[in-house]
């Protein structure tokens, strides 16, 4: 390929993207890679999509990678990539928790951005390496807490910074599950298995795989920062080596206070996100199980329903939504935004800009601080449950 031909290819066409993880008996990387499918702003090209040769190989063929570009592990794909004139521009970690710092650290020392999953790593001295390097290497680092992703969450971080509720008093947010509340690690599910091993995991179960999901939404609509925290781990499933039940007391900076609760053992409970915000003025509430509406009431006024797309949305919550209002949008569509922001952030990077201000995604320090929100949690709990700042 001539200078010309790669300078034109690096301003235009579909950004290539490579996976690490997400094979056979994954279910986060099918999600990714339809999420990526989406706006049409990635195409698929490479994969290390397992750490066993052979799955790899079946894996990619049953997503039509080609062979060439099908690798065994994420070191031998960082750098035959990073070596090809159409190599991939971003890669994807879709791993188990442990993996997601050693192969971003591989591919962003290649030159190519990433796209992580969370948590982002499984300590805090990980994540501030990782903070450093993403400095230094001018690369895009996107951290998929895909709830930041809907429009009416958008809406609701919106209305916040604009003063609607007045001064933030109280947050309530909680993420209970139920799938974990047998020992599901014993009966050959690879979800479980991973989730609730502290080599894979880290030092958090519940409060890594969720928690941190719970904490990070509860951040992106308020603005507030935590001070200190008081936390409850508990393993309630006999011989389980992490917590499946986490309950949270915080302290934000500013005076206003929270609470926090992510469960995988509340029984008849599926995927219950639900985050409720109340200030001087006015509440609101939302709920993952009915994204496309935003409760909103002011004092002594009636409740308010506010819609996606319809009378009342804000331009923030318009800017992402893809269907007129009455035609739901949920998780996939919430998950393509963080796909397409950070498609954007690439984009600007290849004509050697910045994105436009209003594109939002998680950032590496927003994985620094979901990592330091865990250690603090544990460390809270390990004590008898006592007051802990955020190092």
């Amino acid at each position: 390929m001539t200078i010309a031909g790669r300078q034109q290819q690096a301003h235009s066409g579909r950004i290539r993207l490579g996976m690490v993880g997400g094979g056979q008996g994954a279910f986060i990387g099918a999600v990714h890679r339809t999420a990526a499918r989406i706006d049409d702003q990635f195409e698929l090209v490479a994969g290390a999509l397992s750490s066993d040769a052979e799955r790899a190989k079946l894996s990619a063929r049953e997503i039509g990678l080609a062979e060439d570009r099908t690798y065994s592990s994420y070191e031998e794909m960082a750098k035959a990539e990073a070596a090809r004139p159409d190599g991939i521009e971003a890669v994807s970690i879709v791993t188990p928790n442990h993996l997601h710092a050693p192969a971003a650290r591989a591919f962003l020392n290649a030159g190519i951005h990433v796209i992580c999953d969370k948590p982002m790593t499984t300590t805090v001295a990980e994540a501030r390496e990782l903070v450093d390097l993403v400095g230094r290497s001018g690369k895009i680092f996107c951290l998929t807490h895909n709830y930041t992703g809907y429009p009416m969450i958008r809406q609701a971080r919106a209305m916040v910074a604009s003063g609607e509720l007045g001064t933030i008093r109280l947050v309530q947010v909680e993420y209970p599950q139920d799938w974990l509340t047998r020992r599901a690690e014993l009966s050959g599910s690879k979800q479980a298995e991973w989730r609730t091993d502290p080599k894979r995991s880290g030092a958090g179960g519940s409060i890594g795989d969720i928690g941190t999901h719970a904490y990070n939404i509860a951040a992106f609509v308020t603005g507030l920062e935590i001070e200190e925290l008081l936390a409850q781990l508990t393993t309630f499933a006999p011989g389980r080596q992490l917590d499946d039940d986490v309950q949270i007391l915080l302290r934000y900076r500013g005076g206003a206070r929270g609470m926090l609760w992510a469960s995988q053992v509340a029984v008849g409970n599926e995927n219950g996100l639900k985050l409720r915000v109340y200030g001087t003025e006015a509440g609101l509430e939302w709920t993952q199980a009915d994204p496309n509406y935003l409760w909103f009431t002011r004092f002594s006024e009636p409740k308010q329903l506010l819609t996606r797309g319809g009378a009342g949305a804000r331009a923030e919550a318009i800017r992402v939504t893809r269907l007129p209002s009455g035609h739901p949008e949920g998780y996939f569509e919430a998950f393509a935004t963080i796909y397409t922001e950070a498609a954007r952030a690439i984009r600007a990077a290849r004509a050697g800009g910045t994105p436009d201000r209003d594109v939002l995604y998680p950032t590496v320090e927003d994985g620094l601080e979901g990592m330091l929100f865990i250690e603090a949690a544990v460390e809270s709990s390990r004590k008898g449950s006592v007051w802990t700042r955020l190092a």
